[in-house]
């Protein structure tokens, strides 16, 4: 469909799971009608983050013998360490909650538990005032707590630190502490070094040290929760938007991939960094070259963490495996080239070029507004994929790079004294909603904003 073109591997080629999709709703709806609570949350989450209910699900009980439906949808058994008696089903081919086999797990068509997903429930709790105990204390990689129970259903709050277990996995004395650590050394990480080399190897020997204390996937999380929370500070509508998802508890926890641009001399570096972590690649885009960039979508499985990582490219590099083999400087400079090229690399200086979160699309456009937020035309307009970026941050721009550019001929006088004088487009929050679980992107839709956010571009369009 729409990642034929962009991968020889049809596995990546993903299909539109409406049938699942309605069955997870159907099933979601049911318990809502039989929770006050959960109700009014689902309520509150459209009316005042612009958010889906389901976007915030992590699982669902049913009972045994809604076995055969689920396979039916395309649901397999996902082998994860469960209580006795327990069997947990995901979707391979779409992005949907997961469902929880167990006697006594539904009532007919209701599901006698569900659990949302917050960042932190801690803050979930705070947020809520909630009285109950929170099921393992901090370190501990699966905590819970009870929102309420009604009707016979439990509506509860789930924290998962790189786990998709439903029991607790065993963790070496002082955890607790490594976690602490690991955190801060991903927030004090040093970014900017006179040799972007430097700073490579500098992250690099971090990732390191940070895997010898808490593993890769603890390591993974705690990393990319930070790099979050740097491309906010950066990045005013994605305050705006996580204050109001804040005010209910939540965090990121809607997060759906996370876009890093590169320069060509450091791609394969970024590509081996989150390998590193754990990720395994997905689609590889050749957007020609007329487009002038590639990507390399990676995947997390237990943190459930997507990156897109793009670069420039060059008519020449589409014959080969960009996300391995080291580029050569280009003559010239595309769209993510000119950004690296003026902000640095997300790896590095820059952070990340923008946060994709699921949102209920329109309903956020409409209420970002209200917050003073400008978002721009959509660039996928799909039943199944909705995206939209808000207007983009403009950054200041160090004289040093523009000089650079300036003396090997990348950019014109008239553009470095824009650049000086008015900054560059920096960061932006994607708007984007999935429909029938579609886990793709649209090479096409993601060809047209590339070349509409290129800060040469937009100086043009503004002048």
């Amino acid at each position: 469909m729409t990642t034929a073109t962009a991968s020889r591997d049809a596995s990546f080629d993903w299909p539109l799971a409406y049938q699942a999709e309605s069955l997870v709703r159907d099933f979601i709806s049911a318990f809502l009608a039989k929770n006050s609570a959960a109700q009014s949350l689902a309520k509150d989450l459209s009316e005042k983050t612009g958010t889906d209910f389901l976007e915030w699900v992590d699982h669902f009980t049913l009972t045994p013998d809604h076995e055969l439906e689920l396979r039916d949808a395309g649901f397999v058994n996902e082998p994860v360490q469960t209580p006795i008696g327990h069997k947990v089903f995901f979707h391979p081919r779409a992005m949907l909650p997961r469902i929880v086999l167990r006697p006594g797990g539904s009532e007919g068509s209701e599901p006698s538990k569900l659990a949302i997903r917050p960042e932190s429930v801690v803050d979930f709790v705070a947020r809520h005032q909630l009285s109950g105990k929170i099921q393992g204390v901090f370190g501990n990689r699966l905590r819970e707590t009870t929102i309420s129970v009604e009707n016979g259903c439990t509506f509860s709050a789930i924290e998962r630190l790189a786990c998709r277990d439903f029991v607790e996995p065993a963790t070496a004395p002082g955890f607790a502490a490594a976690v602490i650590a690991v955190r801060e050394l991903w927030r004090s990480r040093k970014r900017d070094f006179p040799n972007d080399a430097d700073g490579v190897r500098h992250a690099f020997g971090l990732q390191q040290e940070a895997i010898d204390q808490v593993g890769a996937d603890v390591a993974c999380d705690l990393f990319f929760a930070e790099e979050r929370a740097y491309w906010e500070l950066r990045n005013q509508a994605g305050r705006i938007q996580k204050r109001r998802q804040d005010l209910f508890g939540l965090g990121w926890g809607n997060h759906d991939h996370h876009t890093f641009r590169s320069s060509r001399r450091f791609f394969a570096d970024l590509v081996t960094f989150l390998e590193n972590f754990g990720f395994t690649k997905r689609e590889r885009y050749y957007a020609g070259a007329e487009a002038g960039w590639g990507a390399q979508i990676l995947e997390h499985a237990v943190t459930g963490i997507t990156v897109f990582a793009d670069v420039d490219l060059m008519p020449e590099d589409t014959e080969i495996d960009f996300s391995r083999q080291r580029l050569a400087e280009a003559p010239v400079l595309r769209t993510v080239g000119l950004w690296c090229a003026l902000h640095g690399d997300s790896f590095l200086q820059a952070g990340m070029h923008h946060l994709e979160a699921r949102f209920e699309f329109e309903n956020l456009r409409a209420q970002l507004a209200d917050e003073g937020v400008t978002t721009m035309n959509p660039f996928s307009n799909f039943d199944f994929l909705k995206q939209a970026f808000t207007q983009g941050e403009t950054w200041p721009v160090n004289p040093l790079r523009v000089e650079r550019l300036l003396q090997r001929g990348l950019i014109t006088k008239e553009q470095a004294t824009k650049f000086l004088e008015e900054g560059a487009v920096g960061s932006h929050l994607e708007n984007l909603q999935r429909r029938g679980g579609f886990k793709g992107f649209n090479q096409k839709s993601v060809s047209v904003i590339i070349e509409a956010t290129d800060p040469r571009a937009v100086h043009a369009a503004s002048h």
